[in-house]
């Protein structure tokens, strides 16, 4: 069986971590690569924010139910709770771009199939929720053949530009022009919305193309030694046996379940309490991104002023200030000012979370462990849309996200016993072996 564990983060690695990147192989290819996936996440995140206005709001216009509205959110996300740990084996045995273009032609056969009802006026509620089904899948196997891709595309002293320039793409992209564009395509009709998103997918395709280098997790011929189940135990021990990516799981597990709960009732809060117009409910949305842009630049130097640890409780803060704002007003601007907040904290913990796990996972566990690890985060999501619909039914819009800024403020005592200067350093000094 090949070595799948690092150094625990609670105690000094057992060798000197090497000179980072001083002519690595990758050096003469990281720029290229670094624009290449940059490109990528740009339009296949524009076409995802795009999506999540759509569906929803399409949804609105069928019922007026909490439930049944936050049950659109639940289909896009509950994938990740269901399949992220089959994905992860699957990431850790196949060519990562390969695996991302399959999963951008399931993500064009869903578009199709759903423009295909807006068109003809068919649509119904069923057929949102086996739409989001279908992209959650694709968007579970995207994201965690990209994650994994990335240290075996890019040098190691260049993987946080890199993770900022592609974390800062996602919000903004996802949570910016996605949101924006979509609530403008919306208001123009359903099928020019979901007929946008289908050529963003095709050109992310053809661009994925163009990056340099190996992606296969293991050498040619090689296969991997267990059974599907004994792989999936290997990627949740490594995580359960790292103190502190176990604790960086369990946070982003409260922190993803606000984020589902945000996205999955938001569109009703919207229409119904702010009384928005689908342009209004994208500019609010952009908010997010727009947060999100402002982390992806201030990443660096807020890493050497606060360090990594208070950059990454900044997340806390604005997540629970992105869940309380629509508890105590209705005004946008406010609001907005929240999910600024919000999104500025998610692109500064996903920078560092994402450079500390790649520093400390072998390439031939990174998809496992991200699965794994998404399981608990990501796969909170779905959990959080689905939570929120029935807390707003039994007891108001506003009680239910109020719950959720009250569980975001618990995890502060735990984040900052775990999360400690020393754990940190030991963690991002330490290189697994490839």
């Amino acid at each position: 069986m090949e070595k799948t564990t690092a150094e625990p983060a609670s105690g000094p690695p057992s060798k000197a971590p090497p000179t980072p990147s001083q002519g690595h192989p990758l050096d003469a290819v990281s720029t290229r690569n670094t624009t290449v996936l940059v490109v990528f996440t740009s339009l296949t995140n524009l076409a995802d924010g795009v999506t999540k206005v759509a569906l929803p709001l399409m949804a609105t216009q069928l019922t007026r139910s909490p439930a049944l509205v936050s049950a659109v959110g639940l289909a896009l996300t509950l994938p990740w709770l269901l399949t992220a740990l089959h994905v992860g084996v699957l990431v850790d045995r196949y060519d990562r771009r390969w695996l991302l273009w399959a999963a951008n032609i399931v993500r064009l056969a869903a578009i199709a199939a759903l423009l295909g009802t807006a068109v003809t006026g068919t649509t119904t509620l069923s057929a949102l929720y086996l739409g989001g089904i279908a992209l959650g899948i694709a968007e579970v196997v995207a994201l965690t053949s990209a994650t994994a891709l990335v240290p075996t595309a890019i040098a190691p002293a260049k993987l946080e530009r890199a993770n900022a320039w592609v974390a800062g793409a996602e919000t903004v992209c996802n949570e910016f022009c996605g949101p924006f564009v979509g609530g403008l395509l919306v208001a123009a009709g359903a099928s020019v919305a979901l007929g946008a998103t289908g050529v963003a997918y095709v050109i992310g395709m053809v661009v994925l193309a163009l990056l340099v280098g190996r992606f296969a997790p293991r050498a040619a011929g090689e296969r991997p030694t267990g059974s599907v189940n004994q792989r999936i135990a290997e990627g949740l021990r490594f995580l359960w046996h790292q103190r502190l990516l176990r604790m960086m799981a369990l946070a982003l597990t409260v922190l993803c379940a606000c984020w589902g709960a945000w996205l999955a009732l938001m569109p009703l809060v919207a229409t119904s309490l702010m009384g928005l117009s689908a342009q209004q409910y994208g500019m609010l949305l952009s908010a997010l991104g727009a947060g999100g842009l402002v982390g992806a630049l201030t990443v660096s130097p807020l890493n050497r002023l606060l360090g990594r640890r208070w950059a990454m409780f900044a997340d806390l803060l604005g997540t629970a200030a992105m869940m309380a704002a629509p508890v105590l007003t209705t005004d946008l601007w406010l609001v907005a000012a929240g999910a600024f907040a919000g999104g500025m904290g998610g692109v500064l913990w996903t920078v560092n979370s994402r450079t500390i796990s790649q520093r400390m996972v072998a390439t031939e566990l990174m998809g496992r462990y991200n699965a794994a690890a998404r399981l608990f985060s990501w796969g909170a999501m779905p959990l959080g849309a689905g939570l929120v619909g029935v807390l707003a039914e039994w007891f108001g819009l506003r009680t239910a996200f109020a719950v959720f800024a009250v569980a975001t403020l618990l995890v502060v005592a735990p984040f900052l016993r775990t999360v400690t200067p020393r754990a940190l350093e030991e963690a991002t000094a330490y290189r697994a072996p490839d």
